[in-house]
């Protein structure tokens, strides 16, 4: 079941709450501006869309750091931005612990991902973009991965953790071993660590890829919310 004490009007503002709170320890901050360390990734937050926000975002953002924010609103960019990309996302949640896929994948072998995998890691999600994903972005959680052979086909893993919440992120499969449930697979195995923490599964998907919503839902998700995606570099 979901978090008892799991406030979801966190889930409004996803980045920045969690930042604020059980991410804070590795926040890079900026008056009322926080991001994720560039060397982890681009998600960054702002408590709404005022001018001193995006003052405060600029200067997280540097000349060759752009920035990922998760809006409540459509977006609202002042002058002396780039927009470099502009989505409508689906937010959704998992209040339920049950009814997933329970085996291991045929002729393949599944387990949790280390550090020393983040080559192959970034390698797969550049092949297949998934989101942005860097080598040291499997610090943000628990990752696991379907390998064939040395090969690693498959991902899925753990990114934003609002309090009460944990991102299911970074879901890809190489081309040539789609078809064969791995993603799912994966889901339920990142799903079950969150929820034996405690916590409840969630997780952002373009509002336009109707095929992988489709199989969020059968996974037991439910959609929260639209939130706006917006990646935003400093003017040249």
């Amino acid at each position: 079941m979901a978090a008892i004490d799991a406030d979801f009007s966190l889930l409004d503002n996803p980045i920045y709450n969690a930042l604020g709170a059980d991410q804070a320890g590795i926040a890079v901050t900026s008056g009322q501006a926080r991001r994720f360390p560039s060397y982890i990734g681009p998600l960054a937050g702002i408590p709404d869309q005022s001018t001193r926000s995006y003052a405060d975002l600029r200067q997280l953002a540097g000349d060759s750091h752009p920035v990922a924010l998760f809006l409540a609103d459509p977006p609202q960019i002042p002058s002396g931005w780039t927009v470099l990309r502009e989505a409508l996302m689906d937010q959704m949640v998992c209040r339920q612990a049950s009814g997933r896929p329970q085996r291991e994948p045929e002729g393949a072998t599944i387990r949790q991902l280390t550090p020393a995998d983040a080559p192959a890691m970034v390698a797969l999600a550049k092949l297949t973009e998934p989101g942005p994903f860097h080598l040291r972005t499997i610090e943000l959680g628990t990752f696991f991965g379907v390998f064939h052979g040395p090969s690693l086909v498959a991902m899925a893993g753990q990114r934003l953790s609002p309090p009460g919440f944990v991102e299911v992120s970074a879901v890809c499969t190489h081309p040539d071993a789609r078809g064969r449930g791995y993603a799912p697979l994966l889901m339920s195995t990142v799903m079950d660590d969150i929820f034996a923490r405690g916590k409840t599964p969630m997780l952002h998907s373009l509002a336009s890829n109707e095929a992988a919503i489709a199989v969020y839902r059968r996974l037991g998700f439910t959609f929260q919310r639209n939130l706006n995606l917006a990646i935003l570099a400093i003017e040249a």
